[in-house]
Order: C-alpha cells, then structure tokens, then sequence
C-alpha cells in the first residue's frame, strides 16, 4: 500500500535552518502533486508549499522566501529547505501526495508528521 514517511524534524534556534524529507513508496501509477503542510497547536492544518508534478511551487506568504520545496520523481522524494526559521514554524510538519490510482484520478495520502521546534 501506499506510505509516506518523513524525516528532518528537530529542534533549531530562530534563525536557524532544517530540512524535511518524505518519501513515497508503493506508488502504482505515479504521483501528481506533493506538498507540506503543517499543524501547530491550537491552530488549524495549513498548506506550506506545494509542487506540481512539473514542478511549480506555491507557498504560504509566511514562508515566502525562508522555505523552498523540491522534489525528485526517481525517488518519489518531496524536500523542504527551512531556512531563518522563526518560533511561529513551531508545528507538526506533513507531507502529502495526490497519488494516482489510474488514469487522470488521484487521491490524497499523508505521512504520519514531523515535529518541528523552534526556540527564541
């Protein structure tokens, strides 16, 4: 079946940096779109960045230009570089893949989330 599993979290200083990694496996026809997002406590699940399967990204106006998110299809691999992290990047981090079941349809699968903590 099909798995996600992330890896990276931690814990850094404001300003610092962190890199996540989520890899698919069991994928039957391929993936379209990956993404990350992220649940603070307290607050609502909220989209991160996201890339296309050709590769267009789209990120949350928080974390435009601290976070870019990359992927590599031979490895199923979705990134995300953090850098100059700030305390409010506190959360439990997901990825996410739209991952096809046949043609031109696809259905959501996440990963079990990462712990990111950022100190002040």
């Amino acid at each position: 079946q099909v798995q996600l599993v992330e890896s990276g979290g931690g814990l850094v200083q404001a300003g610092g940096s962190l890199t996540l990694s989520c890899t698919a496996s069991g994928i039957p026809f391929g993936i379209n779109a990956m993404g990350w997002h992220r649940e603070a406590p307290g607050k609502q699940r909220e989209l991160v960045a996201s890339i296309s399967s050709g590769g267009n990204t789209h990120y949350a106006d928080s974390v435009k230009g601290r976070f870019t998110i990359s992927r590599d299809k031979t490895t199923n691999t979705v990134y995300l570089q953090m850098n100059s992290l700030k305390p409010e990047d506190t959360a439990v981090y997901y990825c996410n893949a739209a991952v096809y079941y046949r043609v031109s349809s696809s259905r959501d699968y996440w990963g079990q989330g990462t712990q990111v903590t950022v100190s002040s």
